[in-house]
């Protein structure tokens, strides 16, 4: 149903190397260059994000209550993601944690430029 997903960013460069380098083991590349805007993901077939400096050339802003999940294999591979999204320079809003018992855990951060980004498996 989705087909992406765009996030507003201050630096292209760094968001592509962000995004990449933490999606890398799922095979994550820039799948389109448009200049103000790169679609990440591994085929514009498949769901992808989009990074890009606003359109009205005003500084990207992060929204109240928005966040981009990302699903995850296992619990391992989402606070793996979680612990690689810090080393990239990501700040923490919320560790790895079972959030609902038997049905969701996550782990969350906010990206170089204060997106709000979960790591989730159900179960």
């Amino acid at each position: 149903m989705i087909g992406y997903v765009t996030i507003g960013v201050s630096d292209l460069e760094r968001a592509k190397i962000f995004y990449t380098t933490l999606f890398a083991d799922k095979g994550a590349k820039v799948v389109i260059d448009a200049g103000r805007i790169a679609f990440i993901g591994n085929d514009p077939s498949s769901p992808m994000l989009a990074v890009c400096t606003p359109y009205d050339g005003e500084a990207c802003e992060t929204g109240n209550g928005g966040m981009v999940a990302f699903a995850a294999d296992s619990k391992d591979e989402a606070k793996a993601l979680y612990e690689k999204a810090i080393s990239l320079g990501a700040t923490d809003e919320g560790e790895p944690g079972q959030r609902v018992p038997d049905r969701f855990y996550g782990a969350y951060a906010r990206d170089l430029d204060g997106n709000k980004l979960c790591f989730y498996v159900f179960g």
